[in-house]
Protein backbone atom coordinates (compact mmCIF):
# COMPACT_ATOMS: atom_id res chain seq x y z
CA UNK A 1 0.00 0.00 0.00
CA UNK A 2 2.72 2.20 1.03
CA UNK A 3 4.66 1.32 -2.50
CA UNK A 4 1.26 2.27 -4.44
CA UNK A 5 0.94 6.09 -2.22
CA UNK A 6 4.26 6.80 -3.27
CA UNK A 7 3.91 6.29 -6.91
CA UNK A 8 0.53 8.05 -7.27
CA UNK A 9 2.40 10.93 -5.05
CA UNK A 10 5.11 10.98 -7.85
CA UNK A 11 2.69 11.23 -10.40
CA UNK A 12 0.55 14.01 -9.26
CA UNK A 13 3.34 16.51 -7.55
CA UNK A 14 4.97 16.22 -11.67
CA UNK A 15 2.37 16.39 -13.60
CA UNK A 16 -0.03 18.67 -11.55
CA UNK A 17 3.50 21.47 -12.24
CA UNK A 18 2.25 24.56 -14.32
CA UNK A 19 3.51 24.03 -17.47
CA UNK A 20 3.38 22.25 -20.78
CA UNK A 21 6.40 19.53 -21.85
CA UNK A 22 5.16 20.10 -25.52
CA UNK A 23 6.46 23.82 -25.33
CA UNK A 24 9.69 23.00 -24.29
CA UNK A 25 10.21 20.33 -26.51
CA UNK A 26 8.72 22.15 -29.79
CA UNK A 27 9.50 25.89 -28.49
CA UNK A 28 6.97 28.91 -27.73
CA UNK A 29 6.73 29.83 -31.98
CA UNK A 30 6.70 26.11 -33.10
CA UNK A 31 3.90 25.26 -30.48
CA UNK A 32 1.99 27.66 -31.31
CA UNK A 33 2.13 27.19 -35.02
CA UNK A 34 1.58 23.20 -34.96
CA UNK A 35 -1.59 24.17 -32.48
CA UNK A 36 -3.26 26.56 -34.47
CA UNK A 37 -2.56 25.07 -38.19
CA UNK A 38 -2.41 21.44 -37.47
CA UNK A 39 -3.93 20.39 -34.58
CA UNK A 40 -4.23 17.08 -35.30
CA UNK A 41 -0.17 17.11 -35.59
CA UNK A 42 -0.66 18.37 -32.19
CA UNK A 43 -3.10 15.15 -31.37
CA UNK A 44 -0.35 12.81 -32.69
CA UNK A 45 2.44 13.99 -30.56
CA UNK A 46 0.39 14.07 -27.34
CA UNK A 47 -0.48 10.58 -27.76
CA UNK A 48 2.77 9.78 -28.91
CA UNK A 49 4.08 11.30 -25.55
CA UNK A 50 1.17 10.07 -23.46
CA UNK A 51 -0.20 13.36 -22.97
CA UNK A 52 -3.42 12.88 -24.41
CA UNK A 53 -6.02 11.81 -22.62
CA UNK A 54 -7.56 13.18 -18.83
CA UNK A 55 -5.45 12.83 -16.49
CA UNK A 56 -6.46 9.97 -14.58
CA UNK A 57 -5.92 7.71 -17.61
CA UNK A 58 -2.70 8.77 -17.42
CA UNK A 59 -2.04 7.90 -13.92
CA UNK A 60 -3.56 4.35 -14.74
CA UNK A 61 -1.18 3.91 -18.16
CA UNK A 62 1.84 5.17 -15.39
CA UNK A 63 1.02 2.78 -12.98
CA UNK A 64 0.72 -0.40 -15.28
CA UNK A 65 3.94 0.80 -17.00
CA UNK A 66 5.66 1.00 -13.29
CA UNK A 67 4.72 -1.69 -11.99
CA UNK A 68 6.13 -3.49 -15.37
CA UNK A 69 9.79 -2.02 -13.98
CA UNK A 70 9.59 0.47 -17.18
CA UNK A 71 9.59 4.44 -16.51
CA UNK A 72 9.27 5.48 -19.83
CA UNK A 73 10.90 7.52 -21.95
CA UNK A 74 12.18 10.61 -21.75
CA UNK A 75 11.09 13.75 -23.62
CA UNK A 76 14.59 15.63 -22.80
CA UNK A 77 17.58 12.87 -23.66
CA UNK A 78 15.42 10.84 -26.40
CA UNK A 79 16.47 7.97 -24.32
CA UNK A 80 15.05 5.51 -21.92
CA UNK A 81 14.36 6.99 -18.20
CA UNK A 82 15.81 3.59 -16.66
CA UNK A 83 19.25 4.40 -18.77
CA UNK A 84 19.34 7.66 -18.03
CA UNK A 85 18.81 7.39 -14.12
CA UNK A 86 21.30 4.69 -14.35
CA UNK A 87 24.45 6.58 -15.57
CA UNK A 88 23.33 9.86 -13.49
CA UNK A 89 22.91 7.37 -10.21
CA UNK A 90 26.36 5.85 -10.43
CA UNK A 91 27.95 9.44 -9.89
CA UNK A 92 25.43 10.76 -7.17
CA UNK A 93 26.67 7.69 -5.09
CA UNK A 94 30.55 7.51 -5.70
CA UNK A 95 29.40 11.57 -4.41
CA UNK A 96 27.55 10.53 -1.59
CA UNK A 97 28.56 7.32 -0.13
CA UNK A 98 31.85 8.04 0.90
CA UNK A 99 30.23 11.29 2.35
CA UNK A 100 27.72 9.29 4.05
CA UNK A 101 30.51 6.15 5.70
CA UNK A 102 33.04 9.44 6.68
CA UNK A 103 30.06 11.62 8.28
CA UNK A 104 28.70 8.43 10.26
CA UNK A 105 32.34 7.48 11.87
CA UNK A 106 33.29 10.93 12.61
CA UNK A 107 29.63 12.23 14.21
CA UNK A 108 29.90 8.84 16.15
CA UNK A 109 33.15 9.56 17.05
CA UNK A 110 32.97 13.23 18.07
CA UNK A 111 29.51 12.37 19.53
CA UNK A 112 30.76 9.83 21.93
CA UNK A 113 33.64 11.78 23.16
CA UNK A 114 31.92 14.97 23.54
CA UNK A 115 29.01 13.20 25.54
CA UNK A 116 31.59 10.61 27.58
CA UNK A 117 33.13 14.20 28.50
CA UNK A 118 30.09 16.94 29.10
CA UNK A 119 30.34 20.26 30.27
CA UNK A 120 34.34 19.82 29.93
CA UNK A 121 36.40 21.90 26.54
CA UNK A 122 35.61 18.98 24.03
CA UNK A 123 32.38 19.56 24.36
CA UNK A 124 32.08 23.51 25.10
CA UNK A 125 34.03 24.04 21.23
CA UNK A 126 32.50 21.15 19.32
CA UNK A 127 29.06 21.45 19.90
CA UNK A 128 28.42 25.71 19.40
CA UNK A 129 30.33 24.66 16.00
CA UNK A 130 28.27 21.61 14.89
CA UNK A 131 25.44 23.55 15.59
CA UNK A 132 26.40 26.63 13.55
CA UNK A 133 27.22 24.38 10.75
CA UNK A 134 24.30 22.62 11.02
CA UNK A 135 21.87 25.90 10.78
CA UNK A 136 23.81 26.33 7.71
CA UNK A 137 21.85 25.39 4.59
CA UNK A 138 24.03 22.94 2.50
CA UNK A 139 23.93 25.11 -0.83
CA UNK A 140 24.97 27.79 1.76
CA UNK A 141 27.81 25.38 3.08
CA UNK A 142 28.63 24.68 -0.68
CA UNK A 143 28.70 28.57 -1.96
CA UNK A 144 31.35 29.58 1.18
CA UNK A 145 33.10 26.28 0.23
CA UNK A 146 33.32 27.60 -3.43
CA UNK A 147 34.28 31.09 -2.52
CA UNK A 148 37.14 30.16 0.02
CA UNK A 149 38.72 27.48 -1.38
CA UNK A 150 37.82 27.67 -4.94
CA UNK A 151 37.97 31.32 -6.09
CA UNK A 152 39.97 32.90 -3.80
CA UNK A 153 42.75 29.87 -2.28
CA UNK A 154 42.19 28.24 -5.59
CA UNK A 155 43.02 24.76 -4.60
CA UNK A 156 40.28 23.08 -6.23
CA UNK A 157 38.56 23.20 -9.29
CA UNK A 158 35.02 25.47 -9.12
CA UNK A 159 33.48 23.12 -10.55
CA UNK A 160 32.49 19.71 -12.94
CA UNK A 161 33.52 16.29 -13.01
CA UNK A 162 36.69 16.37 -15.29
CA UNK A 163 38.83 19.21 -16.40
CA UNK A 164 40.78 17.57 -19.50
CA UNK A 165 40.33 13.66 -21.02
CA UNK A 166 43.02 12.09 -18.87
CA UNK A 167 43.13 8.47 -18.51
CA UNK A 168 44.58 6.09 -15.78
CA UNK A 169 46.03 7.50 -12.70
CA UNK A 170 45.96 11.10 -13.90
CA UNK A 171 41.99 11.00 -14.85
CA UNK A 172 41.46 9.44 -11.13
CA UNK A 173 43.44 12.57 -9.36
CA UNK A 174 41.60 14.71 -11.41
CA UNK A 175 37.99 13.27 -10.73
CA UNK A 176 39.40 13.24 -6.86
CA UNK A 177 40.04 16.87 -7.26
CA UNK A 178 36.75 18.07 -8.46
CA UNK A 179 34.89 15.37 -5.69
CA UNK A 180 36.90 17.04 -2.66
CA UNK A 181 34.42 20.19 -2.31
CA UNK A 182 31.11 19.02 -2.90
CA UNK A 183 32.29 15.73 -0.56
CA UNK A 184 33.68 18.04 2.21
CA UNK A 185 30.27 20.08 1.97
CA UNK A 186 28.41 16.87 2.60
CA UNK A 187 30.78 15.44 5.35
CA UNK A 188 30.20 18.49 7.28
CA UNK A 189 26.77 19.00 6.79
CA UNK A 190 26.45 15.41 7.87
CA UNK A 191 28.60 15.29 10.68
CA UNK A 192 26.88 18.26 12.11
CA UNK A 193 23.66 16.77 12.03
CA UNK A 194 24.90 13.00 13.35
CA UNK A 195 26.95 14.54 16.13
CA UNK A 196 24.54 15.76 18.49
CA UNK A 197 22.62 12.27 17.92
CA UNK A 198 25.18 10.19 19.35
CA UNK A 199 26.10 12.72 21.89
CA UNK A 200 22.75 12.87 23.38
CA UNK A 201 22.98 8.80 23.55
CA UNK A 202 25.57 8.85 25.07
CA UNK A 203 25.25 11.30 27.89
CA UNK A 204 21.45 9.34 28.67
CA UNK A 205 23.89 5.66 28.58
CA UNK A 206 26.73 6.65 30.48
CA UNK A 207 24.04 6.99 33.57
CA UNK A 208 22.89 3.94 33.44
CA UNK A 209 23.54 1.26 36.29
CA UNK A 210 25.87 -1.39 34.57
CA UNK A 211 28.38 1.95 33.22
CA UNK A 212 28.85 2.62 37.04
CA UNK A 213 29.25 -1.09 37.68
CA UNK A 214 31.67 -1.00 34.64
CA UNK A 215 33.81 2.33 36.06
CA UNK A 216 33.59 0.55 40.04
CA UNK A 217 35.63 -2.75 38.35
CA UNK A 218 38.15 -0.56 36.99
CA UNK A 219 38.16 -0.37 33.57
CA UNK A 220 39.72 2.76 31.87
CA UNK A 221 37.66 4.91 30.30
CA UNK A 222 38.04 4.37 26.60
CA UNK A 223 37.26 0.88 27.65
CA UNK A 224 34.11 1.71 29.42
CA UNK A 225 33.23 4.27 26.63
CA UNK A 226 34.16 2.08 23.26
CA UNK A 227 33.14 -1.20 24.64
CA UNK A 228 29.83 -0.47 26.68
CA UNK A 229 28.83 2.88 26.33
CA UNK A 230 29.23 3.06 22.14
CA UNK A 231 27.76 -0.33 22.03
CA UNK A 232 24.60 0.38 23.58
CA UNK A 233 24.08 3.66 21.97
CA UNK A 234 24.61 2.54 18.32
CA UNK A 235 20.68 1.56 17.85
CA UNK A 236 19.10 4.36 18.18
CA UNK A 237 21.94 6.32 16.01
CA UNK A 238 21.69 3.51 13.54
CA UNK A 239 18.22 3.79 13.13
CA UNK A 240 18.36 8.00 13.26
CA UNK A 241 20.79 7.55 10.18
CA UNK A 242 18.43 5.61 7.92
CA UNK A 243 15.66 7.66 8.44
CA UNK A 244 17.90 10.61 7.33
CA UNK A 245 19.37 9.12 4.55
CA UNK A 246 16.30 10.88 2.19
CA UNK A 247 17.45 14.14 3.68
CA UNK A 248 21.44 13.24 3.20
CA UNK A 249 20.41 12.94 -0.55
CA UNK A 250 18.16 15.76 -0.52
CA UNK A 251 21.51 17.70 0.43
CA UNK A 252 23.44 15.91 -1.94
CA UNK A 253 20.86 16.91 -5.13
CA UNK A 254 21.73 20.60 -3.88
CA UNK A 255 25.18 20.34 -3.60
CA UNK A 256 25.45 18.82 -7.19
CA UNK A 257 23.55 21.41 -9.09
CA UNK A 258 25.97 24.08 -7.07
CA UNK A 259 29.45 22.33 -8.13
CA UNK A 260 28.00 21.28 -11.26
CA UNK A 261 28.58 17.58 -10.64
CA UNK A 262 26.32 15.68 -13.09
CA UNK A 263 24.63 12.96 -11.18
CA UNK A 264 20.59 12.74 -10.10
CA UNK A 265 20.63 16.85 -8.95
CA UNK A 266 21.69 17.93 -12.19
CA UNK A 267 19.35 15.32 -13.93
CA UNK A 268 16.49 16.75 -11.89
CA UNK A 269 16.79 20.16 -12.06
CA UNK A 270 17.19 19.76 -16.08
CA UNK A 271 14.04 17.26 -16.12
CA UNK A 272 12.07 19.65 -13.90
CA UNK A 273 12.82 22.60 -16.08
CA UNK A 274 12.42 21.04 -19.71
CA UNK A 275 9.14 19.31 -17.84
CA UNK A 276 10.20 15.98 -18.67
CA UNK A 277 7.58 13.97 -16.45
CA UNK A 278 8.66 10.35 -17.42
CA UNK A 279 12.17 11.16 -16.44
CA UNK A 280 11.14 13.32 -13.48
CA UNK A 281 8.62 10.80 -11.80
CA UNK A 282 11.32 8.51 -12.63
CA UNK A 283 14.08 10.04 -10.22
CA UNK A 284 11.51 10.57 -7.71
CA UNK A 285 10.42 6.74 -8.00
CA UNK A 286 14.63 5.88 -7.58
CA UNK A 287 15.38 8.15 -5.29
CA UNK A 288 12.07 6.88 -3.00
CA UNK A 289 13.50 3.22 -3.18
CA UNK A 290 16.95 3.87 -1.97
CA UNK A 291 15.29 5.16 0.87
CA UNK A 292 13.25 2.34 2.04
CA UNK A 293 16.44 0.05 1.36
CA UNK A 294 18.50 2.38 3.66
CA UNK A 295 15.43 2.11 6.10
CA UNK A 296 15.01 -1.83 5.82
CA UNK A 297 18.88 -1.95 6.09
CA UNK A 298 18.83 -0.25 9.04
CA UNK A 299 16.22 -2.70 10.94
CA UNK A 300 18.51 -5.15 9.83
CA UNK A 301 21.64 -3.79 11.60
CA UNK A 302 19.67 -3.08 14.91
CA UNK A 303 18.49 -6.38 14.77
CA UNK A 304 22.27 -7.67 14.69
CA UNK A 305 23.61 -5.44 16.87
CA UNK A 306 20.78 -5.72 19.44
CA UNK A 307 20.10 -8.81 21.36
CA UNK A 308 16.75 -7.89 22.03
CA UNK A 309 15.21 -7.29 18.93
CA UNK A 310 16.53 -10.49 17.25
CA UNK A 311 15.29 -12.68 20.63
CA UNK A 312 11.58 -10.42 19.41
CA UNK A 313 11.89 -11.18 15.97
CA UNK A 314 12.17 -14.68 16.64
CA UNK A 315 9.46 -15.29 18.86
CA UNK A 316 6.82 -13.36 16.63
Amino acid sequence: MAFICIITLNFFLVHLMPGDPLVHLLGEEGYLYINNQTPREMEKLKAKYGLDGPLYKQYTAFLANTMKADLGWSYHYSRPVFQVILFRLKWTLILLMPSIFISTLLGAWLGAVAGWRSDQKTDRILTPFFLFIYATPSYGLGLLFLLVFGFYADLFPLGGMAGQNLSGIAGLADTLSHMALPMAVLICHNTAYNYPIMRSAVMQVKTEDYILTAVSKGLKPRQVLFCHVLKNALPPYATVIALNFGFMVGGALLVEIIFSWQGMGALMYDALLSRDYPLLSGSLFILTICVILANALSDLFYAYIDPRIRGRALDV
